[in-house]
């Protein structure tokens, strides 16, 4: 399985729209964000293990 490692351009674009958001973040607003995002990430793990297991 090929799986791709580099961003695609919207992705690059995306990023570089949250990089100028958070600048402005407090230490614990930024720490809120990592936080969220983490949590985020959890789930989506947890759906495509799920979605996987229907397969």
């Amino acid at each position: 399985m090929n799986v791709p490692m580099e961003l695609s351009l919207e992705q690059k674009f995306n990023l570089k729209v949250y990089e100028e958001q958070v600048k402005g973040l407090s230490l614990e607003q930024s720490q809120d964000f990592l936080l969220e995002v983490l949590r985020q990430l959890m789930v989506k793990d947890n759906m495509i293990k799920h979605l996987l297991k229907q397969v």
